[in-house]
């Protein structure tokens, strides 16, 4: 290519590239000077019909032109990199030597030169001057953006989509190290246009067509906007292409102004679920917490940081952060510091199972609402030397904090619980299924509280989630670990779950279980070779390994129990369920005398009196 030797030659020339510069810049003077001329006097005229000085009065042009270039510090300039400051620069040059060197000639009455060649002398030597700097400039970016698409970190990538969030993507991304070498989209009307100079070639439909893909290495799904059947036939069509998948941001993200349209991220699973989002009666939720103070405990944890966010949104008067580690704890109140700065925060750490902390709290901090969110949720950890630990934690820290909150008079009180409470095989479902007994138990009690539990899925990004583990085993080559081929899983996003949490809280009554409305299940094997897809590998290059199911582990999760039934409820994505049965009476002192006897810690003796307390509980 004509750059290379060009560009070995101006790295050659760098240490005197000031001298090099005004000699080019003289030779183009001289080029302008002839141009003129012939501009002026015609192809037959302008060599011979010249006064024998006009030598020495080039020379002198040349000299003027020069110094006036050196006094502005044109040549220090570098061609390559050439501006629209840079050409100002020679305008004022050319302007202001062209003038000089007229005024010169005619107060030394060289008549002959024609008055035309000085008026337009300097106009010829700004065009010849600006041209090759720009043409240099031109060359440089051209060779570099050919190595960036050679080289293996050159991002090519096909835009699915020519919307506005195209438009602002390409907009931003090309400074990042991208080159969009085109955009498809279904709509007709689009086709065959262009966008920021890049052509929308046809439909999503010719991703088939593996002459589309020459020289691509990305593909960017940039519909914000489009419903989830458009994007999920928009990613079926790019993983079937073997390309790495990104994405720009949701539409969420965008309004909520978690990122920036030309900051692309990899999908995530929520893209390929394909989810309708949750529609809030956000009268309702504003009505139970605005002006209120709220105390959520795990209030650093998945669910209970984002349920802080989302109860935040609303106007709560206060925050009571309660939270067992201080670097979550931290971390809460730095992200909602930043997110809401004029809301009150309290900022605590405590233990669910010290009673006294959570009077102290409650009885300084007079809440409104509690969330109950703090749990040990990890089932293969808590299932053997944590499972007694797992029963303090989960059930009896539930007793203390409704304990502590009926004492209190505080209006709501809502648990988080899970779908491994229904015909639990593990610990911790156990564990979870008596705490909702718990909160039966205070229901029952007639106090001033409303008890209520919430019970959802997986949360896809939570810790402990299968999801980042698939993500990081894809990132190291593989293998990805499934336990069955034929496990299953309901999931839902964070920010779903918090907002499903708090729409429950506002239509419950006391006693209330409220399920939630998972969608359909979803084959982990089948989610684990999305995600080998959609990174741009096979699963011959990344394979799948099923490891066996784990202790306590399930084939499939359950939101009801066999004996329960659901009724509707204003929101559709929410299901009241039906517990049949009243708790034995001495079903309370039987669960405390459990939680304090330490020789009940053996994993088998613990299994055993939990089963005599939760008899749908099934060890495995």
């Amino acid at each position: 290519m004509l750059w290379t030797p060009l560009n070995r030659f101006l790295d050659r020339i760098r240490p005197r590239r000031q001298a090099v510069v005004l000699l080019a810049d003289a030779v183009l003077i001289l080029l302008a000077w002839h141009t003129t001329y012939l501009f002026r006097m015609g192809v037959e005229r302008w060599l011979h019909e010249r006064p024998n000085y006009d030598g020495a009065v080039l020379l002198g042009v040349i000299a003027v032109y020069s110094a006036v270039s050196w006094a502005l510090n044109v040549p220090r300039a570098t061609w390559r990199y050439t501006s629209f400051h840079e050409i100002t620069r020679l305008s004022w040059v050319c302007l202001g030597a062209g003038l000089a060197s007229a005024v010169v000639v005619l107060m030394a009455h060289l008549v002959e030169v024609p008055r035309a060649v000085l008026a337009l002398h300097p106009v010829f030597s700004l065009i010849m001057m600006s041209l090759a700097r720009m043409t240099v400039r031109m060359l440089s970016e051209s060779s570099r953006a050919r190595r960036a698409g050679r080289q293996p970190t050159g991002q090519r990538a096909l835009v699915l989509g020519a919307g506005a969030a195209a438009k602002l993507l390409i907009a931003g991304i090309q400074h990042r190290g991208w080159t969009v070498v085109g955009l498809l989209d279904d709509d007709a009307r689009k086709q065959g246009s262009s966008i920021a100079g890049v052509n929308v070639r046809g439909g999503l439909d010719m991703l088939t067509d593996a002459s589309m893909l020459d020289d691509v290495t990305h593909l960017i799904l940039a519909m914000p906007s489009a419903s989830n059947a458009q994007r999920k036939r928009a990613l079926d069509l790019a993983a079937a292409t073997g390309l790495p998948v990104v994405t720009v941001p949701s539409a969420d993200e965008l309004r909520e102004g978690r990122s920036r349209i030309d900051r692309v991220r990899d999908i995530e699973p929520d893209d390929v679920l394909g989810r309708e989002p949750v529609k809030l009666d956000e009268s309702a939720v504003s009505d139970l917490i605005s002006g209120q103070t709220v105390m959520i405990t795990g209030a650093g944890g998945s669910i209970g940081s984002e349920l802080c966010r989302q109860i935040a949104r609303f106007g709560p008067s206060r925050l009571v952060l309660f939270e067992l580690s201080e670097f979550a704890l931290y971390q809460v109140e730095q992200d909602l510091g930043e997110r809401f700065p004029h809301l009150p925060l309290v900022r605590l750490v405590g233990d669910v199972k010290d009673l006294g902390a959570l009077r102290r709290a409650m009885q300084l901090h007079q809440p409104d609402l509690v969330f109950h969110a703090a749990a040990y949720k990890h089932v293969p950890l808590m299932e053997d030397d944590n499972a007694w630990i797992a029963l303090r934690n989960n059930t009896l820290g539930t007793y203390l904090v409704a304990q502590a909150a009926a004492e209190q008079g505080v209006k709501r009180f809502v648990l988080i619980s899970t779908d491994k409470a229904v015909n639990p095989t593990n610990v911790m479902g156990a564990t979870k299924r008596a705490a909702e007994m718990v909160v039966s138990h205070w229901a029952g009690k007639g106090t001033n509280t409303r008890f209520m539990a919430v019970r959802f899925g997986n949360v896809l990004g939570s810790s402990g989630s299968v999801i980042p583990k698939f993500k990081e085993q894809i990132a190291k080559g593989g293998p990805v670990t499934v336990t069955h081929p034929e496990i299953t899983r309901y999931f839902m996003t964070i920010p779903e779950a918090a907002q499903l949490v708090l729409q429950a809280a506002a239509l419950a009554e006391t006693g209330q279980v409220f399920v939630m409305d998972m969608g359909k299940s979803v084959k982990i094997a089948d989610l684990a070779r999305e995600l080998i897809r959609l990174s741009g590998h096979t699963e011959a290059e990344i394979p799948i390994v099923f490891s066996g199911l784990r202790p306590g582990e399930k084939l499939f999760e359950e939101l009801l129990a066999d004996a329960d039934t659901t009724l509707p409820t204003p929101h559709p994505r929410l299901r009241l369920a039906q517990l049949r049965g009243e708790l034995p009476p001495d079903w309370i002192e039987r669960l405390m005398a459990l939680a304090v006897d330490e020789s009940a810690s053996a994993p088998p003796t613990l299994r055993a009196r939990l089963h005599e307390l939760v008899p749908e509980y099934a060890p495995r």
